[in-house]
């Protein structure tokens, strides 16, 4: 399964890189383009946002989009995680896992898992 990312601050590129996804698509500016199935690993921006770059990625990738993996920071309270619902719900797919900022090895390991089911 491809997997296409975007990092502001480096929290999901790290979990990414620590997956060993080294031919994962870095969302930069949102006009990349993929044409296989994919994951999308996002972070949430302000407060509860999606990333403008992922949101203009999505305009012209969203076809073979499978499910979200979404990083946030709890302190934000309910807006934690949220633009990882927000994509589900616009184009009817799972968010397969919320993490805090760059996880832990038990998210590593339970963000494989939900990989491997799909």
């Amino acid at each position: 399964m491809k997997i296409a990312y975007a990092s502001r601050t480096g929290n999901v590129e790290s979990i990414v890189n620590n997956l060993g996804y080294d031919d994962a698509l870095r969302i930069d500016d949102g006009s990349e383009t993929i044409e296989e199935e994919y994951v999308l690993f996002t972070y949430t921006d302000g407060f509860g946002d999606i990333p403008m770059e992922v949101e203009s990625f999505l305009e012209g990738n969203a076809d073979f989009l499978q499910g979200v993996v979404v990083s946030g920071d709890k302190g934000y309270g309910e807006a934690y995680c949220q633009a990882g619902d927000k994509i589900a719900e616009m184009y009817n797919v799972d968010v397969l896992y919320r993490v805090e900022n760059d996880g832990t090895d038990d998210d590593l390991a339970a963000i494989e898992a939900k990989l491997a089911e799909l």
